[in-house]
């Protein structure tokens, strides 16, 4: 089964390099969108949901599965 993943990023951020990481030590190909400016992120967040606040957001197959720890509980749950 081939995934869809998405990297929502932003510069300089420990989080999103760790998740980035992950999914290259797991040879899992991914598209990194990286949304640095402030305004753009606040727009982004609000169309996750109320409770989005940080980076990265993830997003496998077009469901968000949330930051790191939602990447690891995704991955381990499709036996990634």
């Amino acid at each position: 089964m081939t995934l869809k993943i998405t990297v929502y990023s932003k510069s300089a951020c420990p989080q999103c390099e760790s998740a980035k990481m992950l999914l290259k030590s797991r040879s899992l190909d991914f598209e990194e969108v990286k949304i640095d400016d402030e305004a753009e992120r606040l727009a982004f967040y609000a169309k996750c949901g109320p409770s989005v606040r940080q980076m990265p957001q993830i997003f496998i197959n077009d469901q968000r599965v949330g930051g790191l720890n939602g990447l690891q509980a995704a991955l381990a749950q499709l036996g990634r």
